[in-house]
């Protein structure tokens, strides 16, 4: 079954952005996606893979259910071939399956919090031990965690929410055009899948192939001492416990520029990260605030800059 395209998605640009920066700089550590159902999150994510699928052989998408066993998601030892023919092989599991693609995991805030502490260790060591009886196996499991929930049903941890690298917030769609765009393009979707395709081939191949040169020029992409200063000073002012964020800040920052062909990040560049790496690790943090107080310091010309950028991503 095809999904649908990536660039197809319609009104949820920060979404998808989260998900670009981290396919550029896997380092990043996944995205936490907050917000309402039916909004197409899975749809999303799904047409990632798809639009990496193009360019990386075998790119995983691997779909976690809440209700998986221990053992489905690290592996356990084949008991048939232990019994049958008197020797161990292991089963790997989910974890090890979704190395160097996508683990993605609905409803996260109701996976029970061993799992997602053995979830969040892999993502953050590139890989884990299964240990079952006489078996120590060390598996690889590199993937970009992508986590979704509704507020409502229950929070994650701080701890938890700390360990995923960028968050953000997929709002129901408020604007009628939007909502009747998204309408036609599902509709039209269904009508006629590989029309629908053909249609946003030039732009799933345009993207593809930007997100792969940016995965090799993104540690090539230089930054000042001044861009350190304001990364701090921001962690600082937002009263961010403990010196993730200001890591995660640059690399996203870096990313971001590297998307966009620059050889050096700018200031504008960490802004348009900034609430996706602060808004689930400040109290303080306000992503409104924070886009006043950068219009009111920014001279017209910057403004009008920023904005292109944007509507580059749109």
């Amino acid at each position: 079954m095809r999904s649908f395209p990536f660039t197809a998605i319609h009104a949820q640009e920060d979404f998808k952005l989260t998900l670009v920066l981290c396919m550029i700089d896997p380092g990043l550590g996944g995205v936490l996606a907050l917000g309402d159902k039916g909004t197409g999150k899975t749809t999303t994510v799904r047409g990632l893979s798809h639009l990496m699928q193009r360019c990386i052989t075998d790119f995983p998408f691997v779909n976690l259910p809440i209700g998986a066993t221990e053992d489905r998601v690290l592996g356990s030892i084949k008991l048939d071939v232990l019994i049958n023919e008197k020797r161990t092989e292991v089963q790997q599991g989910l974890l090890a399956t979704a190395n160097r693609g996508i683990l993605y995991i609905d409803e996260v805030n109701l996976l029970n919090d061993y799992l997602m502490d053995v979830l969040l260790d892999a993502a953050a060591s590139g890989g884990y031990h299964l240990e079952r009886d006489t078996v120590s196996k060390w598996f690889e499991s590199r993937f970009c965690l992508v986590g979704t929930m509704n507020p409502e049903e229950g929070e994650l941890r701080p701890q938890l929410l700390d360990r995923f690298g960028l968050s953000v917030t997929v709002k129901t769609p408020m604007d009628r055009t939007d909502r009747m765009e998204i309408i036609n393009r599902r509709l039209q979707f269904d009508a006629d899948v590989p029309a629908f395709h053909e249609k946003y081939e030039a732009e799933e191949q345009q993207l593809a192939r930007q997100i792969m040169y940016a995965r090799e020029q993104v540690k090539q992409v230089a930054y000042s001492d001044s861009i350190l200063a304001g990364i701090a000073d921001a962690c600082i002012q937002y009263k961010v416990e403990g010196l993730r964020a200001d890591i995660l800040l640059l690399k996203a920052a870096r990313a971001y520029a590297a998307f966009y062909g620059k050889k050096e990040v700018a200031t504008d560049d960490v802004h348009k990260v900034m609430p996706f790496v602060l808004s689930h690790r400040s109290k303080h943090y306000s992503s409104t605030q924070h886009s006043q107080q950068k219009r009111e310091s920014q001279s017209p010309r910057e403004e009008k800059e920023g904005e292109s950028i944007r509507v580059r991503m749109s």
